[in-house]
């Protein structure tokens, strides 16, 4: 479409006679075209130029500006390269330029076509160097097929350039790499010379000034050490050094790196490579200091430090501008990207509106930094295109700013005002997020004096977590906080005691106290849990990562359930590059689903029951994610899984749906080889070996100790046959086991089995046969006398168990459980939650109505009492050294005053449930 009919602004002509020149030398222009082209003429020297010099070809391109720019990045380069992207060069600085200046493009349309050239640009230049090493036999190996790809080398776009953005006057910012693998060991110095002469020629192709001007000024400084290492270096030996050496400014210069010409796919692998550099896993908060003090030096190299004033204020590195819009963008998405892949874009707009979108800052703010990050950007490219010049500084005359009005199409004064709004509207925005010393003034000081001076205070300096200055100096921020919250305790000397031992097993300070500081909602969480638990506390020194969930998830939202769970988890995984990563990533996953369920339940936003069923549904769904790992895995080396493949059963309490902090997992495994005897891969299997090992796999991935510990216990123990049987039972051995071999108490504990993994087929035949062997009719005597026996046998072995232990002894958890069961198995219901089994032991007329609802309320506050308690302490809580905050948490979620009255509703409850199930039973 002709660009005559989309002009939508123009500018003035600051000199009338110079614009009227560039107008009459495109006779062809009419109507809004001749006014765009003598405002631009008239005010831009160097546009004037390009106009003239560009005339003929401008008067078709202009008809269609878009179909212009395609034939200038297909034009092919001929014999002379340079020359050719010299004039093509000219052609998209004065197709843009005219573009942006009329408001035909967009910002992002001008910034990506220049872009877009950029590429086009190193691509025939590299291939032009490439060439000529090739043709003169100095690459080992290379043909002429390999030119494209520049025979394993690749030059990875940076800054602007990588994101897409680049200015009107830019210049490129440049790495350049190599693949050493593509070469024998012999052939590595000589290729490395040969990459490094290239990458001089396509610098110089790009670069150099000559008659028919430049093309880029290119930067090839943002390598590895550039002061000693060669213009083109070996991948490996790059990776290498982020990985050991890597500073700050690089990881954040990475998160806008692309690879944009030779061999893409190598670049590509590369920048993978750097993931774990640039993207870490963990909210990483100590990004706002190191975006902070890069800021404060920029600030201080360039003397940029003062007061907003316009005359020769620097758009880009000055007070509110552009840098600062970039740094705020890039910070946050550096914070949260290593958790989060869809913040890993490269565009500052297009990461402003994911951080909003994902809820990293208010939307309002977005659009607010969106909008002026475009006005200034324009205003930068206007400054540019008056003479060419790599400038983003404000004229420093009042002509020079007539002059850029003009271009703009603006009054001096109007754009004055609006140039001092926004930067200072930008300032506002930004600088509170990276200026720490503003939010420690503002920090509390209400220290009581014995907290402050205490012996416990006294020696923090000497822990680990504090070892470095600047965990000191973030610390130092923070004291007077975590100080004042701890002074609000209940019990302020158990709570600093609790916080004592938090502090002392962390073994590094610096990113837990940034999270804190830049988070101050923090301090208050930590110190309500060091107030209920010193247990806690020091289990949370040890996974301080699992605050990152606080911040980067939804964890006050409601409870996802077991598919969503599933499917995130399945997602993480799927991003990780190895087996052992996988393991690892599913642990912290787990434990930070784990602290929000323990959070919930310490705040009063959930009831007991509902953790219970939180803690099952996050063990269902990490073993629904994980199997098909370890198979993927197993599968490596001994082919896929013969048959219909296998599923994990839930017993006990997992299958039931109900799971506290500390609860290992009852499991067993049943596959179907379906008819094939063998599996097939490098090192097939039986199908029985096969899925024994496969097995054993399964709980070495939920239970081997890695860097991040362990996710689960497991017990295999209710497989048919117990210990003595293969770990791994085939359907129709589960099958003919349950009808003609298993005892009494297997179908009890049938009851309460779920499928929590594997093939759904499978998986619903699973469980149509556990219905169909529970509708079975009973003989109530043998049922309950086998439960008598049962029960005869707990107490031998077990006794009455701790008073405050709430599962083992007469009345109490497991022997509810036990009756409940036999309820279930009696009525012919495949029911798995205790209050249902129970149920239906009324219903069948085995118990009364009444007992049976005292039964159900007698489990609930068990219940409640080991659910809390498995959280704030491990084994059963002592209440001689739980504390104050411990035992007030019991006595909330258990519905009682004190702990006195705790203790009496129990004896009470669990004496009349035990009366009840003795009444109920045949004496044994």
């Amino acid at each position: 479409m002709d660009m005559t009919d989309r002009i939508t602004r123009l500018p003035t002509a600051f000199e009338a006679e110079l614009g009227a020149e560039a107008r009459d030398a495109v006779p062809g222009a009419g109507g809004a075209m001749r006014d765009l082209l003598m405002g631009a003429g008239g005010s831009s020297p160097y546009l004037k130029g390009l106009i003239l010099r560009e005339a003929g070809w401008l008067e078709v391109a202009a008809a269609d500006p878009e179909a212009a720019l395609e034939a200038i990045l297909a034009q092919p380069p001929g014999e002379e390269v340079g020359v050719t992207l010299r004039r093509a060069k000219r052609r998209v600085a004065l197709l843009t330029g005219l573009a942006d200046l009329g408001g035909v493009w967009c910002l992002e349309e001008v910034t990506g076509a220049l872009t877009r050239f950029a590429d086009r640009a190193v691509q025939l230049a590299l291939e032009e160097a490439i060439t000529r090493e090739i043709k003169r036999g100095k690459l080992p190996g290379a043909t002429e097929a390999d030119i494209p790809a520049a025979g394993g080398m690749v030059v990875l776009a940076m800054g602007k350039m990588g994101a897409g953005e680049l200015n009107y006057s830019s210049d490129i910012d440049l790495i350049c790499l190599f693949d050493e693998t593509r070469f024998p060991r012999d052939d590595f110095h000589d290729a490395r010379a040969s990459f490094v002469r290239a990458t001089r020629r396509m610098a110089a192709t790009l670069s150099d000034l000559t008659g028919e001007g430049y093309v880029f000024r290119t930067d090839l400084r943002l390598r590895p050490d550039p002061a000693v290492t060669p213009v083109c270096i070996a991948m490996e030996a790059a990776e290498r050094y982020y990985e050991s050496l890597g500073r700050a400014w690089e990881r954040a210069a990475f998160v806008k790196a692309r690879a944009c010409a030779g061999d893409i796919a190598a670049g590509e692998r590369f920048l993978e490579s750097l993931r774990p550099f640039v993207w870490r896993r963990h909210l990483d908060f100590a990004a706002i200091q190191d975006a902070h003090d890069m800021r404060l030096r920029y600030r201080d190299a360039k003397g940029l430090g003062g007061p907003i004033t316009l005359a020769g204020h620097d758009m880009k590195l000055g007070r509110g501008g552009i840098r600062e819009i970039e740094f705020f963008t890039q910070t946050r998405q550096i914070i949260a990207g290593g958790r989060d892949p869809d913040l890993r874009v490269r565009g500052t707009v297009d990461g402003l509106r994911v951080l909003s979108r994902k809820g990293w800052i208010p939307g309002d703010v977005s659009e607010t930094l969106v909008t002026d990050y475009r006005a200034h950007r324009e205003v930068e490219h206007r400054v540019q295109m008056i003479h060419d010049a790599q400038t983003h500084a404000l004229p420093g005359s009042a002509e020079g700013f007539a002059r850029l009005a003009a271009l703009m199409g603006r009054e001096v004064p109007s754009l004055k005002a609006e140039l001092t709004a926004r930067l200072e509207e930008v300032h506002g925005l930004t600088e509170g997020f990276f200026a720490p010393e503003a939010r420690a003034a503002a920090s509390r000081s209400d220290v009581p004096e014995e907290l402050a001076c205490s012996e416990v205070v006294a020696r923090w300096p000497r822990y680990p977590a504090l070892r470095s200055d600047r965990a000191l100096a973030i610390f130092k921020r923070l004291k007077p906080e975590i100080l004042s919250r701890i002074a609000e305790a209940t019990r302020p000397e158990e709570a600093l005691s609790a916080f004592d031992g938090f502090l002392a097993g962390l073994p590094a300070g610096v990113q837990v106290f940034s999270l804190f500081e830049a988070n101050p909602h923090l301090v208050d969480l930590l110190a309500d849990i060091v107030s209920i638990s010193p247990d806690l506390a020091r289990h949370l020194s040890r996974n301080a990562h699992v605050f990152d969930a606080v911040i980067g998830g939804d964890f006050f939202s409601p409870w996802p359930g077991v598919a969503a769970l599933t499917s995130e988890l399945s997602e993480v995984l799927a991003r990780e590059p190895d087996y052992e990563r996988r393991l690892d990533m599913a642990r912290r996953w787990s434990k930070e689903w784990h602290f929000r369920i323990g959070v919930h339940l310490l705040r009063a936003l959930s009831e007991p029951e509902e953790a219970a069923s939180q803690y099952a549904d996050l063990a269902r769904a990490c073993l629904a994610a994980i199997l098909p790992v370890v198979q993927e895995e197993f599968a490596r080396k001994h082919g896929a899984a013969p048959g219909r493949g296998a599923v994990v059963v839930g017993m006990g309490s997992l299958g039931a749906g109900r799971l506290n902090a500390a609860s290992d997992l009852d499991l067993i495994v049943i596959y179907d080889p379906d008819g094939v005897e063998t599996s097939e891969g490098r090192r097939p299997l039986p199908s029985r070996t096969y899925y024994a090992r496969l097995t054993q796999a399964l709980v070495t991935a939920m239970t081997a100790p890695t860097a991040e510990g362990r996710l689960y216990e497991v017990d295999m123990r209710l497989r048919p046959s117990g210990n003595q049987g293969p770990v791994a039972t085939s359907l129709a051995a589960f099958t003919t086991y349950q009808r003609e071999e298993a005892w009494v108490w297997e179908h009890l504990a049938l009851t309460r089995a779920r499928v929590a993994a594997g093939p759904a087929a499978l998986a619903a035949e699973v469980e149509a046969f556990r219905t169909e062997v529970l509708a079975a009719p009973r003989d109530r005597d043998e049922v309950l006398k086998e439960l008598a026996t049962m029960r005869g046998r707990i107490a031998a072995a077990k006794g009455k168990g701790a008073f405050w232990d709430a599962k083992i002894g007469p009345g109490w958890m497991q022997d509810i459980e036990l009756v409940s069961q036999a309820g279930a198995l009696l009525s012919g219901r495949a029911s798995r939650q205790v209050a249902a089994g129970l149920a239906s032991a009324a219903a069948c007329g085995w118990l009364g109505k009444a007992d049976a609802d005292h039964l159900a309320a007698t489990y609930r506050l068990c219940q409640s009492l080991q659910i809390g308690a498995r959280l704030v302490t491990q084994g059963a809580p002592d209440p001689d050294t739980l504390g104050a905050g411990g035992l007030a948490f019991l006595c909330r979620i258990t519905g009682c005053e004190s702990l006195d009255a705790l203790r009496e509703r129990l004896e009470k409850m669990t004496g009349t449930a035990a009366g009840i199930i003795a009444a109920a039973l045949p004496e044994g």
